[in-house]
């Protein structure tokens, strides 16, 4: 068999990603974001049950400024991925295939998911009474 010097479909150097294929993706990797951040909420709950010292260390960690970023991207991974669930529900009824639709609907997770997770920290601060 003769073999062809072409790239496979669809190469990469003329693929434009599109936001479905985007979504998608983010959708798999917020899933994993979701697995290794409930790691950090593990830890946390187990240092507060092994005493005051395990708990002090692992909110340090959580209170420090790496955490604080940990913890907003886990809050954004959270929405994003209940908000496309969401979406793939009305998907799995059959609702949604339309192209103007599927592009509406993923720009309304994306939108939806920024907001929730901006009311979340907002409404945290306010609760904590400005700082922590």
């Amino acid at each position: 068999m003769a073999s062809d010097n072409r790239p496979l479909s669809p190469h990469l150097q003329i693929y434009c990603p599109q936001l479905t294929s985007v979504m998608s993706i983010s959708h798999r990797i917020t899933g994993v974001a979701l697995s290794v951040g409930t790691l950090l909420l593990v830890w946390w709950i187990v240092a507060a049950a092994a005493g005051p010292e395990a708990y002090d260390t692992a909110a340090g960690f959580i209170g420090s400024f790496v955490g604080y970023i940990l913890l907003f991207a886990w809050t954004y991974a959270l929405f994003y991925h209940l908000c496309n669930g969401i979406r793939h529900l009305f998907w799995d009824a059959g609702y949604g295939f339309e192209i103007e639709t599927a592009y509406t609907s993923g720009w309304a997770v994306v939108i939806a998911s920024v907001a929730l997770t901006i009311i979340t920290w907002f409404t945290g601060i306010v609760a904590l009474g400005g700082s922590s």
